[in-house]
Protein backbone atom coordinates (compact mmCIF):
# COMPACT_ATOMS: atom_id res chain seq x y z
CA UNK A 1 0.00 0.00 0.00
CA UNK A 2 2.62 2.65 0.57
CA UNK A 3 4.37 2.40 -2.79
CA UNK A 4 0.68 2.56 -4.40
CA UNK A 5 -0.14 5.48 -2.06
CA UNK A 6 3.42 7.49 -3.13
CA UNK A 7 2.21 6.77 -6.83
CA UNK A 8 -1.06 8.18 -6.57
CA UNK A 9 0.57 11.09 -4.49
CA UNK A 10 3.05 12.10 -7.20
CA UNK A 11 0.70 11.58 -9.69
CA UNK A 12 -1.65 13.96 -8.11
CA UNK A 13 0.70 16.30 -7.43
CA UNK A 14 3.19 16.31 -10.64
CA UNK A 15 6.28 16.07 -8.56
CA UNK A 16 9.04 17.24 -11.12
CA UNK A 17 12.13 19.41 -10.36
CA UNK A 18 14.21 21.19 -13.60
CA UNK A 19 13.29 18.51 -16.96
CA UNK A 20 12.93 15.63 -14.12
CA UNK A 21 9.90 14.00 -13.19
CA UNK A 22 9.42 11.67 -10.38
CA UNK A 23 7.33 8.59 -11.28
CA UNK A 24 6.50 5.26 -10.51
CA UNK A 25 6.16 1.57 -12.53
CA UNK A 26 2.90 0.72 -9.85
CA UNK A 27 -0.57 0.96 -10.63
CA UNK A 28 -1.86 3.94 -7.82
CA UNK A 29 -4.54 2.74 -5.83
CA UNK A 30 -7.60 4.78 -6.37
CA UNK A 31 -8.32 7.16 -3.45
CA UNK A 32 -5.68 6.88 -1.83
CA UNK A 33 -2.98 10.18 -1.73
CA UNK A 34 -4.59 11.08 -5.20
CA UNK A 35 -7.02 13.83 -4.73
CA UNK A 36 -4.75 16.82 -5.38
CA UNK A 37 -5.18 18.59 -1.98
CA UNK A 38 -1.77 18.54 -0.48
CA UNK A 39 -2.98 18.10 3.33
CA UNK A 40 -5.22 15.46 2.65
CA UNK A 41 -2.53 13.51 0.21
CA UNK A 42 0.73 14.12 2.74
CA UNK A 43 -1.77 12.75 5.49
CA UNK A 44 -3.32 9.63 3.90
CA UNK A 45 0.31 8.71 2.48
CA UNK A 46 2.14 8.41 5.74
CA UNK A 47 -0.43 6.95 7.36
CA UNK A 48 -0.09 4.60 4.73
CA UNK A 49 3.80 4.23 5.30
CA UNK A 50 3.65 4.79 9.26
CA UNK A 51 1.51 1.69 9.00
CA UNK A 52 3.73 -0.21 6.76
CA UNK A 53 6.52 0.83 8.59
CA UNK A 54 4.86 -0.15 12.31
CA UNK A 55 4.38 -3.61 11.01
CA UNK A 56 7.58 -3.96 9.70
CA UNK A 57 8.86 -2.89 13.30
CA UNK A 58 10.60 0.12 11.57
CA UNK A 59 10.61 4.04 11.29
CA UNK A 60 10.31 6.14 8.86
CA UNK A 61 12.41 9.61 9.67
CA UNK A 62 11.98 12.15 7.07
CA UNK A 63 15.42 14.88 7.05
CA UNK A 64 14.32 18.47 6.28
CA UNK A 65 17.53 21.05 5.76
CA UNK A 66 16.14 24.51 5.09
CA UNK A 67 12.77 23.55 6.12
CA UNK A 68 12.30 28.09 7.04
CA UNK A 69 12.07 28.30 3.17
CA UNK A 70 9.46 25.57 2.58
CA UNK A 71 6.05 27.89 1.59
CA UNK A 72 3.61 28.34 4.46
CA UNK A 73 0.96 26.18 2.81
CA UNK A 74 3.39 23.27 2.51
CA UNK A 75 4.33 23.25 6.08
CA UNK A 76 0.86 23.24 6.84
CA UNK A 77 0.41 20.40 5.28
CA UNK A 78 3.52 18.48 6.66
CA UNK A 79 2.45 19.64 9.94
CA UNK A 80 -1.08 18.37 9.72
CA UNK A 81 0.33 15.01 8.39
CA UNK A 82 2.81 14.34 11.23
CA UNK A 83 -0.01 15.43 13.67
CA UNK A 84 -2.45 12.27 12.10
CA UNK A 85 0.65 10.20 12.61
CA UNK A 86 1.16 11.21 16.11
CA UNK A 87 -2.42 11.06 16.99
CA UNK A 88 -2.08 7.37 16.14
CA UNK A 89 1.07 6.36 17.47
CA UNK A 90 2.56 5.66 14.03
CA UNK A 91 6.25 5.66 13.60
CA UNK A 92 7.27 8.25 11.66
CA UNK A 93 9.31 11.37 12.38
CA UNK A 94 10.84 14.62 11.43
CA UNK A 95 14.34 15.93 12.14
CA UNK A 96 14.20 19.44 10.54
CA UNK A 97 16.41 21.72 10.60
CA UNK A 98 15.93 25.60 10.20
CA UNK A 99 16.60 28.96 10.96
CA UNK A 100 15.99 30.85 14.12
CA UNK A 101 12.38 32.10 12.46
CA UNK A 102 11.12 28.80 11.84
CA UNK A 103 9.47 28.60 15.27
CA UNK A 104 7.81 30.95 14.15
CA UNK A 105 6.91 29.97 10.55
CA UNK A 106 5.40 26.75 11.85
CA UNK A 107 3.24 28.50 14.51
CA UNK A 108 1.72 30.54 11.72
CA UNK A 109 1.04 27.77 9.36
CA UNK A 110 -0.33 25.77 12.63
CA UNK A 111 -1.34 26.95 16.00
CA UNK A 112 -0.45 23.20 17.46
CA UNK A 113 2.95 23.78 16.05
CA UNK A 114 4.58 24.76 18.97
CA UNK A 115 3.24 21.62 21.00
CA UNK A 116 3.94 18.93 18.41
CA UNK A 117 7.62 19.17 18.23
CA UNK A 118 10.90 20.32 20.04
CA UNK A 119 13.04 23.18 19.00
CA UNK A 120 15.90 22.79 20.37
CA UNK A 121 18.75 25.79 19.68
CA UNK A 122 21.91 24.84 17.93
CA UNK A 123 24.36 28.01 17.92
CA UNK A 124 28.13 28.32 18.14
CA UNK A 125 29.98 25.62 20.14
CA UNK A 126 31.20 26.56 23.63
CA UNK A 127 35.05 27.53 23.56
CA UNK A 128 36.18 23.71 25.04
CA UNK A 129 34.28 22.06 22.19
CA UNK A 130 35.37 24.79 19.61
CA UNK A 131 38.83 23.54 20.74
CA UNK A 132 38.48 19.71 20.71
CA UNK A 133 36.76 20.28 16.93
CA UNK A 134 40.27 21.89 16.06
CA UNK A 135 42.42 19.52 18.56
CA UNK A 136 41.35 16.48 18.42
CA UNK A 137 40.89 15.71 14.41
CA UNK A 138 44.16 16.81 14.33
CA UNK A 139 46.05 14.57 16.94
CA UNK A 140 44.10 11.85 15.33
CA UNK A 141 46.75 12.40 12.29
CA UNK A 142 49.47 12.92 14.59
CA UNK A 143 49.51 16.60 14.61
CA UNK A 144 50.34 18.93 17.25
CA UNK A 145 48.64 22.49 17.52
CA UNK A 146 49.66 25.24 19.89
CA UNK A 147 47.53 26.93 22.03
CA UNK A 148 48.03 29.80 20.63
CA UNK A 149 46.92 28.97 17.29
CA UNK A 150 43.85 27.16 18.83
CA UNK A 151 42.84 30.23 20.45
CA UNK A 152 43.14 32.04 17.44
CA UNK A 153 40.96 29.82 15.49
CA UNK A 154 38.22 29.79 18.28
CA UNK A 155 38.27 33.55 18.65
CA UNK A 156 38.43 33.76 14.55
CA UNK A 157 35.36 31.77 14.13
CA UNK A 158 33.09 32.67 16.80
CA UNK A 159 32.66 28.86 17.66
CA UNK A 160 30.71 28.78 14.40
CA UNK A 161 31.11 25.06 13.28
CA UNK A 162 31.44 25.65 9.63
CA UNK A 163 34.32 28.40 10.18
CA UNK A 164 35.62 25.94 12.29
CA UNK A 165 36.11 23.38 9.79
CA UNK A 166 37.39 26.19 7.35
CA UNK A 167 39.63 27.71 9.45
CA UNK A 168 41.25 24.44 10.90
CA UNK A 169 41.52 23.49 6.72
CA UNK A 170 43.33 26.39 5.58
CA UNK A 171 45.84 26.31 8.47
CA UNK A 172 46.59 22.28 7.72
CA UNK A 173 47.54 23.32 4.33
CA UNK A 174 49.68 26.55 5.29
CA UNK A 175 51.25 24.74 7.77
CA UNK A 176 55.21 23.09 6.83
CA UNK A 177 55.49 20.90 10.07
CA UNK A 178 54.11 20.19 13.74
CA UNK A 179 53.13 21.43 15.62
CA UNK A 180 50.92 23.85 13.82
CA UNK A 181 51.55 27.42 14.98
CA UNK A 182 49.92 30.82 15.56
CA UNK A 183 51.84 32.19 12.69
CA UNK A 184 50.56 29.41 10.63
CA UNK A 185 46.66 30.84 11.42
CA UNK A 186 47.73 34.09 11.22
CA UNK A 187 48.79 33.39 7.34
CA UNK A 188 45.59 30.96 7.14
CA UNK A 189 43.29 33.61 8.26
CA UNK A 190 44.06 35.82 5.05
CA UNK A 191 43.16 32.78 2.74
CA UNK A 192 40.10 31.59 4.52
CA UNK A 193 38.82 35.19 4.31
CA UNK A 194 39.19 35.60 0.58
CA UNK A 195 37.77 31.63 0.64
CA UNK A 196 34.72 32.84 2.32
CA UNK A 197 34.38 35.97 0.82
CA UNK A 198 34.14 34.56 -2.64
CA UNK A 199 31.86 31.53 -1.84
CA UNK A 200 30.17 31.32 1.25
CA UNK A 201 29.16 35.14 2.19
CA UNK A 202 29.11 36.01 -1.67
CA UNK A 203 26.51 33.50 -2.41
CA UNK A 204 24.41 35.91 0.19
CA UNK A 205 25.70 38.80 -0.96
CA UNK A 206 24.09 38.62 -4.72
CA UNK A 207 21.05 37.26 -3.35
CA UNK A 208 20.09 40.92 -2.37
CA UNK A 209 18.16 43.85 -3.79
CA UNK A 210 20.24 47.45 -3.82
CA UNK A 211 18.13 48.62 -1.00
CA UNK A 212 18.72 44.96 1.28
CA UNK A 213 22.38 45.35 0.77
CA UNK A 214 22.00 49.02 2.15
CA UNK A 215 20.36 48.04 5.15
CA UNK A 216 22.74 44.73 6.17
CA UNK A 217 25.44 47.39 5.06
CA UNK A 218 23.79 50.07 7.97
CA UNK A 219 23.51 47.01 10.22
CA UNK A 220 27.52 46.09 9.88
CA UNK A 221 28.47 49.95 10.25
CA UNK A 222 26.88 49.43 14.07
CA UNK A 223 28.82 46.20 14.74
CA UNK A 224 27.66 42.40 14.74
CA UNK A 225 24.43 43.15 16.83
CA UNK A 226 21.52 42.50 17.39
CA UNK A 227 20.87 45.96 16.20
CA UNK A 228 17.26 47.88 17.41
CA UNK A 229 15.45 49.33 14.14
CA UNK A 230 15.51 52.52 14.61
CA UNK A 231 19.15 52.67 14.83
CA UNK A 232 19.43 51.23 11.56
CA UNK A 233 16.85 53.52 10.09
CA UNK A 234 18.79 56.66 11.76
CA UNK A 235 22.24 55.07 10.01
CA UNK A 236 20.09 55.02 6.73
CA UNK A 237 18.54 58.28 7.51
CA UNK A 238 14.91 56.47 6.57
CA UNK A 239 11.70 56.08 9.19
CA UNK A 240 11.70 52.73 10.70
CA UNK A 241 8.05 52.24 8.69
CA UNK A 242 9.26 52.59 5.37
CA UNK A 243 12.25 50.28 6.17
CA UNK A 244 9.82 47.59 7.35
CA UNK A 245 9.15 45.81 3.96
CA UNK A 246 13.04 45.51 3.32
CA UNK A 247 13.20 44.09 6.92
CA UNK A 248 10.43 41.33 5.87
CA UNK A 249 12.00 40.13 2.63
CA UNK A 250 15.68 40.12 4.66
CA UNK A 251 14.21 37.66 7.07
CA UNK A 252 12.31 35.68 4.36
CA UNK A 253 15.99 35.38 2.42
CA UNK A 254 17.25 34.44 5.51
CA UNK A 255 19.56 36.94 5.81
CA UNK A 256 18.74 38.45 9.54
CA UNK A 257 16.33 36.93 12.23
CA UNK A 258 14.77 39.07 15.27
CA UNK A 259 15.98 37.70 18.59
CA UNK A 260 13.59 39.51 20.56
CA UNK A 261 10.88 42.27 19.40
CA UNK A 262 12.73 45.37 17.35
CA UNK A 263 15.72 43.81 17.36
CA UNK A 264 17.55 42.79 14.47
CA UNK A 265 20.38 40.18 13.61
CA UNK A 266 22.59 38.41 11.31
CA UNK A 267 22.04 34.71 10.79
CA UNK A 268 25.22 34.36 9.86
CA UNK A 269 28.58 35.42 12.16
CA UNK A 270 31.28 37.51 10.57
CA UNK A 271 28.25 38.93 8.06
CA UNK A 272 28.90 42.38 9.18
CA UNK A 273 32.98 42.53 8.60
CA UNK A 274 32.13 41.02 5.11
CA UNK A 275 29.79 43.88 4.24
CA UNK A 276 32.62 46.31 5.59
CA UNK A 277 34.48 45.27 2.87
CA UNK A 278 32.40 44.75 0.55
CA UNK A 279 30.93 47.87 0.72
CA UNK A 280 33.91 50.30 2.29
CA UNK A 281 33.25 53.72 3.29
CA UNK A 282 30.33 55.32 2.91
CA UNK A 283 29.54 55.54 -0.73
CA UNK A 284 26.46 52.80 0.08
CA UNK A 285 25.07 56.27 2.40
CA UNK A 286 23.84 57.80 -1.26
Amino acid sequence: MPCEGLAGFAKALKVRYDDIEVGLDLEPEPGLADNGDLEHDLQALLEAVGEAASKAGTALVLFIDELQYVEEEQLAALITALHRTAQRKLPVVLVGAGLPQLRGRMGRAKSYAERLFDFPEIGPLPPADARDAIVKPARGQGVDISDAAVARIVSCTHGYPYFLQEWGKHAWDVAERSPISDDDVVIASETTVAALDESFFRVRFDRLTPLEKKYLRAMAALGPGPHRSGDIADELRRKVTSLGPTRNQLIAKGMVWSPNHGDTAFTVPLFDEFMRRIMPGNGWRD
